[in-house]
């Protein structure tokens, strides 16, 4: 897994969606024109990844999963949720599946996101941050919840 970042984590979940609407497109519970809601969800999603990562640019501290951060970095979105980069993943892939009309099967990338996220990605970080930042995580753990 320490191979599999969250943003090509993100771009094959992408993939796996868009392969299963057009092979089962019969699947789907939204038509033209409530679709192409799932733009607005897109930029949302996708904002929110980029904004975090001016926001650690700016700290100076790393944003790769897998590497040791140097700051404990509670601003901005971090205020509302520990992990907005995956909120906002989740948010975009979301909106893609709304996009792709809703197909039942393709939201399958949307949980698979979301469940390697949940699982995997952030309770390897958390443990990484209480053992990096100590006490200062552990109350902002306290203080913030996991996704929103």
């Amino acid at each position: 897994m320490r191979k599999l970042l969250p943003p090509n984590l993100f771009l094959i979940c992408f993939c796996i969606m868009v392969v299963l609407n057009y092979l089962i497109p019969f699947a789907s519970i939204t038509f033209y024109p409530l679709n192409l809601s799932g733009f607005g969800l897109i930029i949302i999603g996708l904002s929110m990844a980029f904004r975090i990562s001016k926001l650690f640019r700016m700290f100076n501290t790393e944003i790769h999963t897998f590497k040791t951060p140097q700051k404990l970095v509670t601003h901005g979105l971090f205020k509302y949720s520990r992990n907005p980069i995956y909120l906002g993943f989740v948010i975009a892939l979301f909106g893609v599946w709304i996009l792709l009309s809703g197909n039942l099967f393709s939201l399958f990338g949307v949980m698979f996101f979301f469940l390697i996220a949940n699982f995997g990605y952030i309770p390897y970080e958390e443990k990484q941050m209480e053992t990096i930042f100590g006490q200062e995580y552990l109350a902002y753990k306290n203080k913030v919840r996991r996704w929103i």
